[in-house]
């Protein structure tokens, strides 16, 4: 291809201009905007194409040679994400006529509500096309968060029509494979990358004066306040730590999201005062995403206590900053928390055990300094411009290679007409159950 290869870039529900830790915005913001922006900076042209989720914004805005933002009016701005499937097919009319003007070479879309537009466009328009989940219902659902059973069927059916599937880490590929029984060799792992310009270790002294702190033990949470990231559980650890750490301090960094965020930030605070932590928490909003790094810097150890993740990138900014991390044992924390050598797995969502873990590094000063090292060193394999440089060779493959797309839009088909028929086999065997 002798032409800068153009693609489309599907985030329905979430904008990377949007600051993480608000609303619904979080790891799969700066995910696309660092992702796209590597990619723009290897020769890629690409599109980002957004719901639009205010009045005020540009309908188009350039971020930087070959990185732009569409915003695509579907619904009204403010809709809960939980309303966002009745607007899909709005959202892909949307994309399909700016597309239809301003063709592009292929298709990525950004998890599951976009993957459903983007079915639609990859069969309007004869488009190769990479999906990206971020995270998966049967995963959640597996863990406590009640997912739409749409939501599952979607995703199943974006799976069968995608030509690849990227995961963001080797357990995301064991979950790919044996939750929706998609083929390993369809799947591609590309792990995100974190800013090393911006996450990177500094004075932690120098870090405390500009946010106020002084020399005391400071524990760490960043992210949505929402069930899922578990920040009461934070807040717990804080108080099992009090004999031993009274003067420690938490600080959390972020805002509520979703229908539960509201009432997860009233279990937080609710979680304090039972415990008497006034003192001694410290709730700020969400921060523009450089600025975080200022409060890796000045923590001991930042906690991750999430019922899942399919990667966790507050984990790798934390490494890449030199903060040893306390995480739970799910998902893509499994690789990027090396057990007892970058911190620790915790197995169980318990506040004790997460206090003992805390109690390890916060006592053992010389365990901290080489987890500090060896964190540091773990998060320098991390870039986006090594994820950029292989999504786009990926792309390239596809665009270069049309007969792979008719291959898997066969077995697609194939794989839909199956369904079909299992679904009536059932339906007449129920039949026959009920008569009998």
């Amino acid at each position: 291809m002798n032409n800068a290869p153009r693609i489309a870039v599907l985030s329905l529900h979430t904008s990377p201009l949007v600051v993480p830790g608000r609303g619904d915005a979080g790891g799969m913001n700066v995910y696309i905007r660092e992702l796209v922006s590597s990619l723009a900076q290897t020769g890629v042209d690409a599109t980002v194409f957004v719901r639009r989720w205010d009045d005020e914004t540009a309908d188009v805005v350039d971020i930087e040679p070959g990185f732009r933002v569409v915003h695509i009016s579907a619904g009204e701005p403010d809709m809960s994400k939980e309303a966002l499937p009745e607007i899909v097919d709005d959202f892909a009319a949307g994309v399909r006529k700016w597309l239809e003007r301003n063709p592009v070479d292929a298709l990525h879309a950004n998890y599951w509500l976009s993957g459903v537009a983007a079915h639609q466009l990859k069969h309007d328009l004869g488009l190769p096309l990479a999906s990206t989940f971020h995270t998966l219902a049967r995963v959640k659902a597996a863990t406590g968060d009640v997912e739409p059973l749409n939501r599952i069927r979607a995703e199943t059916e974006v799976m069968a029509c995608s030509d690849v599937i990227t995961a963001n880490s080797t357990a995301e590929v064991q979950q790919l494979t044996s939750l929706y029984k998609c083929a390993p060799e369809r799947i591609r792992i590309l792990s995100p990358g974190v800013d090393q310009a911006f996450f990177s270790p500094g004075a932690q002294k120098g870090a405390r004066a500009a946010l106020g702190l002084g020399d005391e033990p400071v524990l760490l949470f960043v992210g949505r306040i929402q069930p899922l990231k578990g920040v009461c559980v934070t807040a717990e650890v804080l108080a099992e730590l009090a004999d031993d750490y009274p003067d420690a301090k938490l600080l959390i960094v972020g805002g509520a999201s979703g229908v539960d965020g509201e009432g997860e930030l009233a279990c937080l605070r609710e979680t304090i005062a039972t415990h008497g932590l006034g003192e001694r928490v410290r709730i700020d909003p969400p921060q523009p995403h450089h600025l975080l790094a200022t409060y890796y810097r000045a923590a001991d150890v930042c906690l991750v206590p999430s019922r899942s993740e399919s990667f966790g990138l507050v984990a790798l900014e934390a490494a890449a900053c030199g903060i040893p991390v306390v995480a739970a044992d799910v998902g893509g924390l499994r690789t990027l928390v090396i057990d007892g050598e970058t911190g620790f797995r915790v197995a169980e969502r318990s506040s004790t055990l997460y206090a003992d873990a805390v109690r390890r590094i916060l006592g053992d000063p010389a365990l901290a300094a080489e987890m500090r090292t060896k964190s540091v060193a773990s998060a320098s394999g991390y870039t986006w411009a090594s994820m950029a440089v292989k999504l786009k060779a990926l792309l390239l493959e596809l665009i270069e290679k049309p007969e792979l797309v008719g291959q898997m839009d066969a077995q697609a088909e194939l794989k839909s007409k199956r369904r079909v028929l299992r679904g009536r086999a059932e339906k007449k065997l129920a039949a026959c159950s009920l008569a009998q």
